[in-house]
């Protein structure tokens, strides 16, 4: 097992980030290839501009994986959003992302606890994802969290639609 640590993001860190979103996005996601939809989505949700505001609004809202002082890992909470379905509104993990080679080895995990550990502070009692149904390898990992699945709903770039799970925790 590696050191790992964890910690808050800062204005610094965003391009760095911009990276890892990129290239976990593609090795996740791009199972076809890169469209042009594909690319216009990752250039714009990915850019170090982008990061830098979420950052400014909520340094809470982005928790890195550190190993080295390299980034391997990266959690984004999005509090009270509404769910696709179900109408629950809480904190959503829009992004739990883990550079392939550090997959297995425990930052997930991390990530997840440091996100739990801030939400139950902040009084919340339940918390949501979406994964995208083929990812089975990230699904397996959420319902071995302790996430509980409630229903399918689509994600909708600029053409295309992509279907996801939906999945809640208590804390």
């Amino acid at each position: 097992m590696k050191d790992f640590t964890y910690r808050p993001a800062e204005i610094a860190d965003a391009l760095k980030l911009s990276v890892l979103f990129k290239q976990v996005y593609i090795q996740t996601y791009g199972t076809e290839g890169v469209s042009t939809e594909f690319a216009n989505f990752i250039t714009h949700r990915f850019s170090v501009e982008r990061i830098e505001g979420i950052i400014r609004r909520d340094p809470n809202c982005l928790t890195i994986a550190v190993y080295k002082d390299n980034f391997v890992g990266v959690a984004e909470v999005e509090f009270d959003k509404e769910t696709p379905i179900g109408n629950i509104t809480a904190p959503e993990i829009s992004k739990l992302y883990v550079l392939e080679w550090f997959c297995g080895m425990g930052v997930g995990y991390g990530l997840t606890n440091e996100v739990e550990r801030t939400l139950t502070q902040l009084g919340y009692e339940h918390y949501w994802l979406w994964v995208l149904i083929s990812n089975t390898r990230a699904i397996s990992f959420y319902e071995r969290q302790g996430f509980e699945w409630i229903g399918n709903a689509f994600f909708h770039m600029e053409a295309n639609s992509y279907e996801n799970k939906v999945l809640v925790k208590k804390l």
